[in-house]
Formats: structure tokens, sequence, C-alpha cells
């Protein structure tokens, strides 16, 4: 195994492409996605070229990259990039990872939200909801704020690259909306309860912690969300969050407590009970 800070690991000089491809120092496909972003070639070229010998350069950049992925980082930022619903993002330690899982409350808004609807993403970090709804439908409103100027000046940069409208705001949850109402809402907050050993593991050990945790029992964000959501919805509209695979009881719960009707949850791919929503 290699050692966990990387530096252990060195690229021999004549080294092919092919030798890298047939003993990698980590996982084989994480392997082969660096290997095609540092020599800017296709898979398939990493097959035909396999047996070309590494420039002194190339290695050098190679083992920069393998180097950073055995000491954890995730590959997404050592890309700089992740893809989600079909858009290559942009991807920083400013913000949350986009991860496969969320496309579920993607596609509840794309089923919920009316056409020519009004769409408010609550936390938007790389901008991913926000601007995969945009996407899809481009005749809809969307806004999408938060708290961090790091990450809205990333998914700014995002909506930029795909040409997709949205409005994007500083603020902290609702507090620079006013009385503006929409036909949806929809967040994927921080909901992983504070001290869960999973924060001091894997890619999440890179993630910004505050866009991971709400330092508490994992639902206070989820809380202020229902709390404030009935004052921003237009009549029928929804709110949908993406939250933990344990906390789906307890969000309907809040839902409940607040007048919303037609609460349910949706599971994900894994049969995860992934997203909650209800409608005012």
């Amino acid at each position: 195994m290699p050692a966990p800070d990387g530096q252990a690991f060195a690229i021999p000089p004549g080294a092919t492409i092919g030798s890298l491809l047939r003993h990698p120092p980590l996982d084989a496909l994480e392997a082969r996605i660096l290997l095609s972003h540092a020599l800017q070639l296709s898979r398939a070229q990493l097959v035909t070229q396999s047996e070309r010998v590494l420039a002194s350069g190339e290695i050098e950049h190679i083992q920069s990259l393998f180097r950073r992925r055995i000491a954890g980082e995730p590959v997404a930022y050592i890309l700089g990039e992740r893809e989600f619903f079909g858009l290559l993002l942009q991807t920083t330690p400013d913000v949350l990872i986009p991860r496969p899982e969320t496309e579920l409350l993607v596609e509840l808004a794309l089923d919920l939200l009316p056409h020519g609807g009004s769409v408010l993403d609550m936390g938007t970090g790389s901008g991913a909801i926000a601007i995969a709804i945009g996407n899809a439908r481009r005749e809809a409103t969307v806004t999408a704020l938060d708290a961090s100027e790091a990450a809205l000046a990333v998914a700014r940069r995002n909506a930029l690259r795909h040409a997709v409208a949205v409005r994007f705001l500083h603020s902290d949850w609702y507090a620079a909306l006013g009385e503006e109402r929409f036909d949806l809402i929809v967040s994927n907050p921080p909901y992983i309860v504070a001290g869960d050993p999973h924060l001091s593991q894997g890619d999440l050990r890179f993630e910004p912690a505050d866009a991971l945790t709400d330092h508490a029992d994992g639902l206070n964000a989820i809380r202020t969300i229902v709390a404030g959501a009935a004052r921003h919805l237009e009549a029928g509209g929804w709110l949908l969050m993406e939250h933990g695979y344990d906390q789906a009881d307890a969000v309907r719960e809040l839902l409940v407590r607040q007048g919303f009707h037609d609460v349910q949850s949706w599971k994900d791919l894994a049969g995860i009970e992934r997203a909650t929503g209800g409608r005012k």
C-alpha cells in the first residue's frame, strides 16, 4: 500500500503509458482518468499509445497528480471539474463535490416546477442544482443563493460556461430575499451530524466543512429552511430537500408540523430515502 502522503511513489525514467496502466499505484479507473487528464489523451488513445515512453516533464506532471490522489485529495479537485446531470462543472475546494444522488433532487424539481415557473436553490455551492434545472428548463426563472462568496464565484463561472441564466445572491438562507416568493424551493443543505466519523474519511476530509455539517444534530439547516419556506412559496409551491440516509422520518415530521401537505420522501438509485418534500 502506498504511503498515505504519496511521497513514496515515484515513476522511473523511461516509463511508458502502458506500464502505469498495468501497475497503477491507485485505483485503476482513477489512474486512467488522471493519465487522460495529464496527457490530454482519450481512453482509447491511452491504449493505442501504451508503448509510448513518457517525457520527463510528463512524468513529473503525472507523478504530482498521482501523489495528490494517493494522499487522499478528491479526483474532482485534482481535475478541477465534475460532471453533474450531463454538465461538466468547475469544482474547487470552495464547493461541495456534486454527487450522483443529488441528481434525484433535480429530477423531482423538473417534474414539479410549472412551465415558466420560478425556483430557488438554497446553498447552491457549485451551482449544480440551479444550473441543471435552468439548463433543462430555459423558460424558468432561477435564483440561487449561498453564504459563501467563494462558492458563488464558482457557481457564476459554471452558469456562464453553460450559458444558463441564474440570479445569484449572497445570503444567509432567506435573509436577502425580502418578500419574494417562488413556485419551488430546492436545497441540498449541510446535514451530516457533528462528529460523524465520515467527516474525517475519504473525500470529505477535503471538502468545505460548512457545506457538509451543521456542526450540530444534522437537522439545524433543514429546520431553518422548513421554518421559512411558507413565507417564500407561492400557494401550492413545493419545498424539496436532500438529507441523510436516516433522516427521512425526522424531515417529514418537520414538514408536517409546519403545515405542509403531500409530504413524502423519494428513494435514490441505491433504494435510500434521499429526498423529502411537501407542498404549501
